[in-house]
């Protein structure tokens, strides 16, 4: 069976290769020349050097090596495959030698080859290969040391090999050798990581039952992954198992376990962790946690207990950082009290920490919110002049704002900016310019806004479409609103049931029910189903945008 590509022709390389090995042999053994006695251990290196470079290159340019296996078989010793494997620079060839030697010179390969050719053939992204190599690592009755078996599971993992890499874990525990922590955590925080979260726990509990080492990070990974998924009540079962594990949870695990309950608006359990931390030896909660809770709170509009714990955490030692600010900032905006954000305002300042944009995006939606856009104005001024540049939610919410005071040329003023801060355009950032020009009547400028839109390659939505249907159908434009419904289904782009009604009813009013008819009967035999569609175009086109988290 033939198991390489070689290049030179077979007669005329198969003499010079035995010639090659006979020649060797003959210095190998001695010769018939003694050497001094201080040099034969150079000696003996400068032969075995030789004899890997003559095996490789016969290896390499040989059609058939039968003629000197039987020699190859009696002087090939595992170290010289090592050599072999390491000289011939590349992982396939190096795997074609190892199944050669296995097969031909029945040779049990060192550990020292399997963890060359194992890591070289993850590094080329061969872990298909890799795999292989570990089965014949495992036949030659070799089990990989904690950090090989690190190695190869990050590999694998990073790949998204995780059925390999579960399998690595469970043949080296079926030897009854136990895994590292530190490994069986790097799996389980890549599963995490890639969302298998219910996976990630099913390997956890897989592991305990086979007595593995597991610790703190391993359940703060476990913790972080159901919190993030909304299982906060998965994930706080696990915090009160850790202690029977032998297992405390430090400022991390209390931070992971608060952050989710806030998450899931369930504060005040959050708040019952953090009186417990604080009674704990060894354990003091930090800005993390304390950030954690308050912006649960400010959610929730409780801005007085948001103020309480604040205040609580500077008298504990623990320094507000920005986000802190940032968060108190958004929630009294949120609830109109500008009063109390501006006064945090200068709270933030006072502990020398720097606003940023999320800082006066929040301060220009709360002025927003209670209709002082003329203040937010002012401020976005302030902004560029501190050289802190707008995010698109900065001006989504100016620009909602100036649409709703029916200030719509200063609004469309505001969206060409977006080209020349090099934005990517968006269509809620458009629609209620359009939907403020359609409302004023004008429909002619909203078009003209929609053509700006495309040239931008932004696609109008459903929202952008029926707006125009509804702006046209208004102004008594009732082919222009059809043209525009057509335009809407051929680009793929479904109505819901607020388009649907608004274009029928009206073309039935204008005397035109031949037409709504034919567009009753279009939609219908396209299956769109409306009734599914609960949102209506108002919520969507007036809705708020969070600004900080």
């Amino acid at each position: 069976m033939t198991f390489f590509p070689f290049r030179a022709p077979a007669l005329r390389v198969r003499g010079a290769s035995k010639a090659s090995v006979t020649h060797f042999h003959s210095h190998f053994e001695g010769g018939s020349h003694p050497r001094p006695l201080e040099s034969n251990r150079e000696a003996i290196r400068n032969n075995e050097a030789w004899f890997v470079k003559v095996v490789s290159t016969l290896f390499v340019h040989v059609h058939s090596l039968e003629g000197c296996i039987c020699y190859l078989r009696n002087n090939v010793t595992p170290s010289i495959e090592f050599e072999v494997v390491e000289r011939l620079r590349s992982p396939k060839l190096g795997l074609k030698f190892l199944e050669f030697s296995r097969m031909n010179l029945i040779t049990v390969h060192s550990m020292q080859t399997y963890n060359l050719l194992m890591r070289s053939l993850c590094h080329e992204g061969l872990y298909d290969l890799a795999n292989m190599v570990f089965d014949y690592m495992r036949i030659d009755g070799h089990l990989p040391d904690s950090c090989l078996l690190g190695f190869l599971v990050s590999s694998f993992s990073k790949a998204g090999k995780f059925d390999v890499a579960k399998k690595l874990l469970a043949e080296v525990q079926s030897e009854e050798l136990g895994v590292s922590s530190f490994v069986l955590n790097n799996l389980l925080n890549m599963m995490v990581k890639q969302n298998l979260v219910e996976e990630a726990v099913s390997l956890f509990k897989e592991n305990l039952q086979l007595n593995s080492c597991v610790d703190t990070w391993t359940f703060n990974i476990l913790i972080q992954g159901l919190s993030r998924v909304g299982k906060v009540n998965e994930a706080f079962k696990l915090f009160s198992d850790m202690g029977n594990f032998g297992c405390l949870p430090d400022i991390v695990t209390y931070n992971t376990i608060i952050n989710g309950f806030c998450r899931a608006k369930e504060v005040d359990r959050g708040r019952d962790l953090l009186n417990e931390v604080t009674s704990r030896v060894g354990c003091m909660p930090d800005v993390v946690t304390y950030t954690s809770l308050i912006s649960g709170y400010c959610k929730l509009s409780r801005m007085e207990e948001a103020s309480a714990l604040f205040c609580e955490m500077i008298d504990f030692g623990t320094k507000p950082n920005e986000i802190t600010f940032n968060v108190l900032i958004d929630g009294f905006g949120k609830v109109g009290d500008m009063a109390s954000a501006e006064s945090m305002y200068e709270k933030m300042l006072s502990f020398d920490c720097i606003p940023d944009v999320i800082t006066f995006t929040s301060l220009i939606d709360g002025y927003c919110r209670i209709g002082q856009v003329n203040k937010s104005l002012k401020l976005w001024d302030t902004m560029n002049l501190r050289n802190l540049y707008p995010n698109v939610y900065t001006y989504s919410i100016i620009i909602n704002a100036l649409c709703k005071e029916n200030r719509l040329h200063e609004a469309h003023k505001f969206l060409r900016q977006l080209k020349c801060r090099g934005f990517s355009p968006k269509p809620f950032l458009y629609n209620p310019v359009v939907d403020g020009f359609c409302k004023a009547g004008n429909v002619d400028e909203a078009n003209m806004i929609v053509a700006e839109m495309e040239e931008l390659k932004c696609k109008p939505d459903k929202v952008t479409f029926t707006i125009l249907i509804i702006g046209h159908c208004m102004k008594g434009r009732m082919y222009e609103a059809i043209s525009i419904f057509d335009k809407m289904l051929s680009i793929g782009c479904a109505p819901d049931a607020i388009t649907m009604t608004s274009l029928l009813s009206c073309l039935v009013k204008a005397g035109m029910p031949n037409e709504a008819s034919r567009i009753k009967q279009m939609t219908l035999q396209d299956s769109l189903d409306f009734s599914s569609l609960k949102s209506t175009y108002a919520s969507r086109v007036t809705k708020d945008i969070p600004v900080a988290a």
